[in-house]
């Protein structure tokens, strides 16, 4: 199955998109996915920046495969179609809000089954957990395709990267311009990958000195200090600790998104700023519309692709 899902463009500009954890359908699928919600933001917010965003080169990196793969050997179950099929409703549902501003708390609290037990636990927990070492081998037994990403004695981190370092380079090794948005967990490979290409010996050669022009995070797990605790270069000094080639980051995160339950980025990755490694970190908290199977997923992707607040930092980039 191949890694590099592309749609051709026009502009000499790309955006790279790297999905998050679980079970996902086709590459092909996902994009169109992905494709369709981010052009329906733009038609809602900016009809007269669309025909800009569809002359964008659009990419993903794509590792459902492997994930498919490794969560099906340790008995998961997967029916694509079902799954596919409940994407494009609720999709289809996010495209009848024809309005930003009805991206409100009013509308978010009126969805069903809606509940912060989940948020609560995590704000509550993961703190504690992290302070007894604990909190790792939680996320492993929640995330069990994280936990083998962590996994030293496994290959699938390697893998994973490889595949979203292969689609990440090939935008910019075409001198387009290049911005990356990921979600989930697909923000810790991003960033391992981010780090590969500032430092790795064998890589950073050649990326060192080029820029990515704005990394969109959505729904990233990377404020959990455990989290951090094991990206690529957290125990390197100041120096080689942190990616030098990305000129502005965007992070958004949603209400009761138990992903993200430490929302905020600017203040973790602070030094980023300070020893001048980035132009800005700026953090945003939105309401994720999303229905999945008659409830409300705050985490989910279209939720945040369809979003006002990622409509309006693809306009300013293209623009």
């Amino acid at each position: 199955m191949s890694s590099h899902t592309y749609t051709s463009g026009t502009s000499g500009r790309s955006l790279v998109i790297v999905h998050g954890r679980d079970f996902k359908p086709s590459g092909k699928d996902l994009l169109d996915l992905a494709d369709t919600a981010l052009a329906a933001g733009m038609e809602r917010d900016y009809p007269e920046l669309l025909d800009d965003y569809r002359s964008l080169n659009k990419e993903l990196a794509y590792y459902g495969d492997l994930t498919n793969a490794l969560l099906i050997e340790q008995g998961g179950h997967y029916d694509e179609q079902l799954d596919i099929g409940d994407r494009r409703n609720a999709l289809h549902m996010l495209r009848q809000i024809d309005k930003r501003k009805k991206f409100s708390i009013q509308r978010y609290d009126k969805l069903p089954g809606k509940s912060a037990i989940a948020e609560f636990a995590a704000d509550i927990a993961a703190p504690v957990l992290g302070a007894v070492g604990l909190a790792s081998p939680l996320i492993a037994k929640v995330a069990k395709d994280l936990g083998v990403y962590w996994n030293p004695k496994s290959d699938f981190a390697a893998q994973v990267r490889q595949r979203v370092r292969t689609t990440l380079c090939a935008a910019m090794d075409r001198g387009d311009q290049v911005m990356l948005i990921s979600h989930g967990t697909g923000c810790i490979v991003a960033y391992d990958v981010i780090w590969e290409l500032s430092h790795d010996p064998e890589i950073s050669a050649q990326y060192s000195e080029r820029k990515i022009d704005v990394w969109l995070t959505l729904g990233a797990p990377l404020g959990d200090s455990a989290v951090r605790k094991k990206l690529l270069g957290a125990k390197e000094k100041v120096a080689k600790r942190y990616p030098r080639i990305i000129l502005s980051w965007h992070n958004i995160s949603a209400e009761d998104d138990y992903a993200c339950h430490d929302n905020t980025l600017a203040d973790d990755f602070k030094t980023m700023l300070k020893e001048k490694l980035v132009s800005s970190i700026r953090d945003y908290q939105i309401y994720n519309l999303t229905v999945r199977y008659g409830k409300s997923n705050p985490h989910s992707s279209a939720g945040y692709y369809i979003h006002p607040r990622v409509a309006q930092i693809i306009a300013d980039w293209l623009t």
